[in-house]
């Protein structure tokens, strides 16, 4: 009977752990481990003041080697039997370097969190894979919140611990959780196929697609430097509520991003960015105002790690939806998260350079607003770049409708929607059937979606793909879009 009851639990866990719900968890243990101990946890934070010691260089050596890792990993992944043979090797590795905490500080520390952190970047990156893989594109927002409410969750778990018991038994609960992972990680299923075996339109959109990486880099790095004076100084400013900081700090973080997970997909969520960039400037004039009181920490760090929450979920999604628009994955992953480390990283350089110089208050609030100010300019034209590959996008659908329609001249229908009328836009030198096929290409649509809307095969469609991009003189996805609102653009102008 015992028998037959454990075979039944095994078969039911096989069933509740879905591809999709495996990844999330093993990431999730990974990404609490790695939230309070590797990047500026609490655990860390604990052992220093337990020893007395102070150890800022080898933080900042950690971060940067995790942004080296995000920005790097993906040389070293092609499938994801690579991301499971990564995990596999990685996650006892950080075990033994947790371990090396138990004793007094030495320079095996900075061994170990320089070691650890380039090897947690490349595993952030590698989750890809399988996000891709496990995840419609439309439901990779909810897998993405799934993942961070639950790693935040767990992680103000082990920073309770850390402080109310001891450093050391958060580290303990920590690394059980990358034993968890571990053996969750062997269950992670590997079949893929090689990079290079990609569909050609993945490959042909990998030059527009880094086009638009490269925007979405500048506004995130920019933005989360407000994250890194958060760390550098407002941290420190309230360090005596350590009691309310170890169980309070991120719980703004997971209720904004629930909140956003399940508001219904037809809710306009383009202004709710706008609000975030409003939380993030109010929250440093709260902080140059209030005094450093309980009251005045709920009041700040509720609008500062809101703001946080909406913008990790923002660019986190946006990336998701990106995975399909390369070959790689683990490049659009690690290379866009590596922007918020940069942030982060450069924030907190200058906040403590502030907060040591006594000038945090007015400093620190003049720069956030600075960086406010710069982004809320930055936010339009990277709706406008990201809408044109991403219009199905819960954060760019209504701003999309709003682009395409602005686009449109009286009475003439608008680039990429067809209307009843006529079936498809007016393109330069396109035949009818060429221009059904580049109106489809602007709504960011596969080979496959646009095959099964005009009733052909997807070597049809790469045949009348490839004509059009001979007549516009382009060879890319991204070349094209940008050729076409360069045209309407100068027939507005003119």
């Amino acid at each position: 009977m015992r028998m037959h009851g454990a075979k039944r639990f095994s078969e039911g866990l096989r069933i509740t752990l879905t591809e999709r719900n495996l990844c999330i968890l093993v990431h999730s243990l990974f990404g609490a481990w790695m939230l309070s101990f590797l990047f500026e946890g609490q655990i860390l934070y604990a052992l220093m003041r337990t020893y007395q010691v102070s150890l800022k260089a080898m933080v900042f050596g950690g971060i940067a080697a995790h942004f080296v890792g995000l920005c790097c990993g993906w040389l070293f992944l092609r499938t994801k039997s690579d991301a499971k043979r990564l995990y596999l090797i990685s996650y006892p590795i950080f075990i033994a370097t947790s371990a090396i905490f138990f004793f007094p500080p030495s320079h095996l520390w900075t061994v170990a969190v320089i070691i650890s952190s380039l090897l947690a970047g490349i595993c952030v990156a590698a989750w890809g894979f399988y996000l891709k893989s496990s995840t419609p594109r439309r439901e990779r927002i909810k897998a993405i919140a799934d993942m961070l409410i639950l790693s935040n969750v767990l992680m103000l778990t082990l920073n309770s611990v850390a402080i109310h018991l001891t450093p050391q038994h958060g580290l303990t609960l920590a690394m059980l959780l990358l034993v968890i992972a571990i053996v969750l990680a062997y269950r992670l299923p590997e079949n893929d196929t090689d990079a290079s075996a990609m569909d050609s339109e993945t490959q042909e959109n990998s030059t527009g697609t880094l086009r638009l990486l490269a925007f979405m880099y500048l506004f995130i790095a920019i933005i989360t430097i407000n994250s890194g004076l958060m760390y550098g100084v407002t941290s420190s400013a309230f360090a005596h509520l350590e009691w309310l900081m170890s169980w309070y700090w991120a719980v703004p973080y997971i209720v904004a991003i629930a909140i956003m997970r399940n508001l219904p997909r037809t809710a306009n969520r383009t202004y709710i960015l706008y609000t975030a960039i409003a939380m993030m400037g109010l929250s440093f004039i709260a902080f140059a105002i209030v005094k450093p009181s309980a009251l005045g920490y709920l009041l700040v760090n509720t609008l500062m790690l809101g703001a946080f929450g909406i913008f990790d979920l923002f660019w986190w999604s946006i990336f998701g939806e990106m995975l399909d628009l390369h070959s790689n994955p683990a490049k659009i992953l690690g290379v866009g998260l590596s922007a918020n480390v940069l942030g982060v990283l450069a924030g907190g350089f200058v906040g403590s350079i502030l907060f040591s110089a006594e000038l945090q208050s007015l400093q620190t609030t003049l720069l956030a607003l600075a960086v406010v100010c710069v982004t809320s300019a930055l936010l339009p034209p990277l709706h406008k770049h990201l809408s044109v590959l991403l219009q199905d996008h819960i954060f760019l659908t209504t701003y999309s409708a709003e682009a395409i329609n602005s686009h449109a001249t009286p009475g003439q229908p608008a680039p990429g929607q067809p209307t009843p009328d006529q079936p498809a836009p007016a393109f330069t030198g396109l035949s009818n059937r060429e221009s059904e096929v580049a109106a489809r290409l602007l709504q960011g649509k596969t080979y496959r979606m646009i095959a099964s809307e005009l009733c052909v095969s997807e070597n049809t469609v790469k045949y009348f793909v490839k004509n059009i991009y001979a007549k516009y003189g382009v060879q890319s996805r991204g070349q094209f879009v940008a050729t076409v609102l360069a045209q309407e653009t100068d027939g507005r102008s003119s």
